[in-house]
Order: C-alpha cells, then structure tokens, then sequence
C-alpha cells in the first residue's frame, strides 16, 4: 500500500482545499501521474500517485481542509500494471499499411472531463455551465474563471449592456410609487464559500494592520521623461528584446536607488532586532483569477530594464494561466502595486508582510501643474509608500518617496547608481 500525503507547499503554507479528485476510487494510476488537485492560498496544486496500482480509498471529499502531511488516499501497488481492457487483438503486421495521409492513426480514446480550474468548477456549477462547451484559454486549453464568466455573460451581450441616457424612457411618476413599494417577486442571494487564497488575503491584510504600525505617505511624479524616452526607444526596445518597455522597469530601478540610500525600509522586524537585508527581491503584484499575487524579481538589482519587462510579463501571463510556482511567490523585501492599470488615482496600499514598505502606482493623468511660473498640462502620476512607522521614521520616508521622483523625472540618472 502507498499513502498519498500533502505535500509540502511551500513557506507559510500549511493548509490546503481538496478541490477535484481527479480519480476515483477503483481507478488504476501510473507513478507520477495526478489523482488530486489542492487549493492553496498561493496557487493550485496536483498531487500525483508515488506508486503505480488501484486508488483503494480516498479520505477527503472535495471540499475538505487538510494540513502538509495528512492522509488523502491509499493507492493499492498489489494491482501492478493496468489491465488490458476488452478482448485482445493481434498486433497488424510491421508493413501494414498507415492509414489516411500515411501516419499512423492513434485508436480513440474514451473522453476525458475538460480541464478547469477550481473556482471555473465552482462558477459553472453555480450557474449549471456544461464546461465540455466551455473553449479554455489557459495552459493546455484550461478553463479559467473569466472563462466561465464569459460564457454566463458574454463581453457586449445586449442583454446584460447598460442602456444609453438618451434611450431611458421619461419619469413617470406612477412607476417612481410602484418602484419604491415592497417587492415580492423572487430576490435570491449567492453563498459562495471563500477560497483558500481568499481567506488568507482576508487574514493577512487585517493582520497587517493590527500587527504594524502603518502609515501612507503621498507625492506626485511628473512622467513626461519617462513617456518620451519610452517612445523613442519603444520600437527598437521591441526589436531587440521581444518585449514593450513600460513604466515598471524604471520603477523598478528607483526603487532599489532609493533603498540603498534608505536601507531600514528594505528590512524586517524579528523580534527586537531589525534585519536589514542587503539583496533586492521586489515583489511585484499581479491581479490573478483568485485574487492578488505577488511574485518575486529575484537580486533585481542585478537585472537590466529589458530582462525586468521580460519577468513581468511573464508573471503577469503565468497568473493568469495559473502557471506560478510557489518559489515565484516566496519571499521578497520590498513591494511595488500598480492600481493605475485599473484606473486608481490615488490608493493606501497596504503592508506585505514580514515587509515593512510598499510603494503604489496610479494611473497616470493629464493634469494643470505650475513649471518655472507658468501653468502647463503635465501626464502626472500620484504615488504613494505606506510604511511600519516601528522602523521607519516618517522623515525617511518623505525622502525615500522624493528619490523615486527624482530618479524617475530625470531617468538618465539611474545609469549613475546602476
């Protein structure tokens, strides 16, 4: 007999949702392959079988939490390799000839359920969505979320678009009365229980802020610079490295400027000591199907502008395929959030901790400034960096965000601190 366990998942993890057994019991696996697919608060992992045999008992309905190491079923290797199935057939002759176009045609194997992530099974069930008409868009043709939520509602149908101003009907006085009268007709409501990275997102960010004390502060950058280098050099950048030069990288570079100079905010607090950590792993938030994610630019100081652009956007398509490993996600010493590509002017965005600094992008806007006495439109950009005023001054702070404006209206000097 062989015990299928929870793995190991990872830092901090220590619980996860079975959320789809892939097999059932009495069903013949092969070594490695996967049985059961794990929610966690990171990402979604499958557990495969350690021993060939038959899946003789399952201890977790879909559903269950379980910790790293529990029992989730017992694979019986007693049943050695899969029996053949059906009545057996010769073998045609090595010169048979291939069928069709001359390659061999492969015999059709019985279907298989679509793959899907669990919150796409949930979502479908909800709203009884027949997923074998469900096209995926993720790895391997994985339905996703959006996936699902397009096929309950697709993008521009007419049914659920807004209704022009000019195409609303007059007041009516007599249906204002019958609107505001008790309704009777059916009002139902959805009960969805919360993902595991729900709940842990909802865990951390009320632990943040009982557990540090955090405080925001706020300038603004003038990125006029920036958008003219960026188009200057958007169609050779292109050609060269494959990838779009966007705002992140310069950021990206700024950041880790200004916390050489201010290292107490690329540190923790253990304790009663601070470690001040002396390598750059920033964190970049991605907006993933079940929630934020924030994978690591590992020794980004290392890193040039093109393999920055090149690792984000490679976070950026791995999350929404649901692609990201736990070590992506592990560790990092300072945060960088840019609620600006969904439209934020100004946010607080909150400590990721054991981090004691966050710094937030906007969205960048056209907005009357005064330069050198006179009144000019600008493209500005709100930015904010919220802090843990137990190893932050506030002074430092105020500073730290000013280098990033300086370092960011004026780029060419980050090749002076690179």
């Amino acid at each position: 007999m062989a015990n299928i366990v929870v793995p190991q998942l990872g830092e901090s993890v220590v619980e996860a949702r079975v959320a789809r057994w892939l097999k059932k019991e009495g069903d013949h696996v092969e070594t490695g392959e996967p049985i059961v697919e794990l929610e966690t608060d990171k990402i979604d992992v499958e557990v495969g079988a350690d021993r060939a045999g038959t899946l003789s008992s399952i201890r977790h309905s879909e559903g269950d939490d379980v910790k790293v190491g529990e029992l989730l079923a017992i694979v019986d290797e007693s049943a050695g390799s899969k029996p053949a199935e059906g009545p057996a057939r010769s073998a045609p002759p090595a010169d048979a000839p291939a069928a069709g176009n001359g390659s061999a045609t492969p015999a059709p194997s019985a279907a298989e359920p679509p793959r899907a992530t669990p919150t796409a099974r949930r979502i479908a069930t909800d709203h009884k969505i027949d997923l074998e008409g469900v096209k995926g868009s993720g790895a391997a043709g994985r339905v996703t979320k959006r996936d699902v939520q397009n096929a309950v509602a697709p993008p521009g149908d007419a049914t659920i678009a807004p209704k022009r101003e000019s195409d609303a009907a007059p007041v009516n006085q007599a249906r204002v009365e019958a609107a505001a009268r008790p309704r009777t007709g059916d009002r139902t409501e959805d009960r969805i229980r919360m993902s595991k990275r729900r709940q842990t997102i909802a865990r951390r960010l009320v632990e943040a802020q009982h557990a540090a004390a955090m405080l925001t502060t706020f300038n603004e950058v003038d990125m006029g610079a920036v958008m003219a280098l960026r188009e200057r050099r958007k169609e050779s950048f292109k050609k060269e490295h494959g990838v779009g030069l966007g705002i992140a990288s310069f950021f990206v570079k700024a950041s880790i400027a200004a916390l050489r100079a201010f290292p107490q905010i690329n540190a923790e607090l253990q304790g009663d000591e601070i470690v001040i950590k002396r390598y750059y792993d920033v964190g970049i938030a991605v907006g993933a199907e079940g929630g934020l994610v924030v994978p690591v630019l590992r020794d980004a100081d290392r890193m040039s502008f093109a393999e920055i652009e090149v690792a984000i956007r490679d976070f950026a398509v791995r999350a929404t395929e649901g692609k990201l490993t736990l070590e992506d996600l592990m560790g990092g010493t300072f945060t960088i959030t840019n609620g600006g590509v969904f439209g934020s002017l100004l946010s607080t965005p909150i400590l990721n901790p054991p981090q004691v600094g966050i710094l937030g992008l906007h969205k960048i806007q056209d907005r009357a400034v005064a330069s050198n006495g006179q009144v000019v439109v600008r493209p500005m950009m709100y930015v904010a960096l919220s802090y843990d005023h137990r190893i932050v001054d506030g002074r430092e702070a105020v500073q730290f965000l000013a280098r990033i404006k300086e370092f960011v209206e004026e780029p060419a000097n980050l090749l002076l601190v690179s």
